[in-house]
């Protein structure tokens, strides 16, 4: 199907993905809205415009414990 989880996408090397920006990632998970996405980066410390390869270890530990795996 091409779904992966959000621990798989935050580890993977393809560079699509990395080039992906958190939010479009975010909105993409299930029960997670453009609104509920923007206030958990929010709250993470996370930028807008930040793209998943631009993230660093704590905010990606931050995601997978807001979001689990």
């Amino acid at each position: 199907m091409g779904s992966l989880s959000l621990a798989e996408a935050l580890a993977s090397d393809d560079v699509h993905i990395a080039k992906m920006k958190v939010v479009a990632m975010l909105e993409a998970l299930p029960k997670v809205g453009k609104v509920k996405a923007r206030r958990i980066m929010d709250e993470v410390g996370i930028a807008d415009n930040r793209r998943i390869q631009g993230l660093g270890a704590q905010q990606r530990a931050a995601l997978l414990e807001r979001l689990g795996s």
